[in-house]
């Protein structure tokens, strides 16, 4: 056993001990001695045996073993005497919510699944509900279906829309438009369930964005077929039996695939308006930024032109200029509505004032030069399609 560097006790000299205290045979006891010869020890014997016993004890006493000790790790300081990241200043604060907010972050892939089922089932249980209400108004909605072909044919003196297969009736009046229906009526619904799916990924001061994400995206998708129904498909539709009528040929539309035309534009064009809504979702969730959006679009705007030219009717340029132009439009807002976004987080104001004046300017000049170009050519306004005429 190692002794350590220092004895525990209090040695004693070496010249202080008797000259024959390293004799072995002198550390035997006297009283073994005395035992072993049958001696009677005397009153000398007695202070030689108490000399040597407390000499022995000296001795011992200088070596004692020390008590076995534990060399414990040092305790760390506390967090709040290290120095901060970055040589100084204040550590940044997480996000409100960071830890408690991990939501989806921590879900397995079954989970995953699982909770992405519960919101398809829940929208299309929302759906089932509206188109077993639309079932009750079938040939009410088919009235409003095929005005726009109704009038487009009065307006070139042919005849109406033709029944080919006598079970297109059945299908579309009472399968297929309730169907369409109750994807408009449904839409808040549905894009609830969307924002309900991806929410829990999100911090707790972006699940605030619920509220505007579901109303705006609604009214933008019930817009655009409002859009689609009273202008796109109403100016196509027109142009082109006009078209076909101009060069000697009755136009006669199927039942069948004047629906399937319908269907095409008035989703086409209702998809298309949530593009300012997709870029605001982009921004929210740190895929895209404003900076990115304009820097890159250039290349939107030509995406933009060949989806136009895939949903327009005809294959004219003022069609596709139709189509194209509101697009482009609405993608501009959603750059808008990102760089808005984008200021809120860095807890700047956007110049409202400014921004409101010039956009009135802007708007009175446009109106001022329709007004003196309707004037000019002789157009007036009237309540039905083209809502121009001279």
């Amino acid at each position: 056993m190692a002794f350590p560097d220092e004895p525990q006790g209090t040695p004693v000299p070496a010249g202080d001990l008797s000259p024959d205290i390293h004799d072995p045979e002198r550390h035997m006891p006297v009283h073994e001695e005395a035992a072993v010869s049958g001696e009677v020890l005397t009153d000398a014997a007695h202070a030689h045996y108490d000399e040597q016993q407390s000499y022995s004890d000296a001795w011992s006493s200088s070596y004692t073993e020390p008590a076995a000790t534990i060399n414990l790790p040092p305790e760390p300081p506390p967090a709040s005497a290290l120095p901060p990241p970055g040589g100084g200043g204040k550590p940044p604060d997480p996000p409100d919510g960071d830890d408690e907010e991990d939501g989806m972050a921590r879900m397995s892939f079954l989970e995953h699944l699982e909770e992405l089922r519960t919101r398809i089932l829940r929208a299309l249980a929302g759906m089932g509900i509206a188109f077993a209400a639309c079932l009750c108004v079938g040939p009410q909605l088919w009235d409003i279906v095929h005005q726009p072909a109704a009038i487009a044919l009065k307006n070139i003196g042919a005849g109406s829309i033709a029944l080919i297969d006598p079970m297109d009736s059945f299908q579309i009046i009472w399968m297929k438009l309730p169907l369409l229906a109750a994807i408009f009526i449904s839409s808040p619904w549905v894009l609830y369930q969307v924002w309900a799916f991806i929410s829990p990924g999100l911090y707790k001061k972006e699940k605030r964005w619920a509220a505007p994400f579901v109303i705006s995206s609604s009214l933008l998708f019930i817009l655009g077929g409002l859009f689609a129904y009273y202008v796109a498909f109403r100016y196509g539709l027109e142009f082109l039996l006009k078209l076909g009528y101009d060069a000697g040929v009755t136009p006669t539309v199927d039942m069948n695939r004047y629906y399937d035309l319908f269907v095409d534009v008035m989703l086409g064009v209702g998809v298309i308006f949530e593009i300012p809504v997709m870029l605001f979702l982009l921004t929210l969730i740190h895929v895209a930024s404003p900076a990115f959006l304009v820097r890159h679009s250039r290349y939107a705007i030509l995406i933009i032109v060949i989806l136009a030219a895939v949903i327009t009717p005809t294959g004219d340029v003022f069609n596709l200029t139709l189509f194209a132009t509101p697009m482009i439009i609405l993608f501009y807002v959603g750059i808008f509505a990102s760089y808005l976004l984008v200021l809120h987080r860095e807890k700047r104001k956007f110049p409202w004032g400014i921004f409101l004046k010039w956009t009135g300017i802007a708007l009175l000049a446009i109106g001022v030069i329709l007004y003196a170009l309707s004037w000019y050519y002789k157009y007036h306004f009237i309540n039905h399609w083209p809502y121009l005429g001279k």
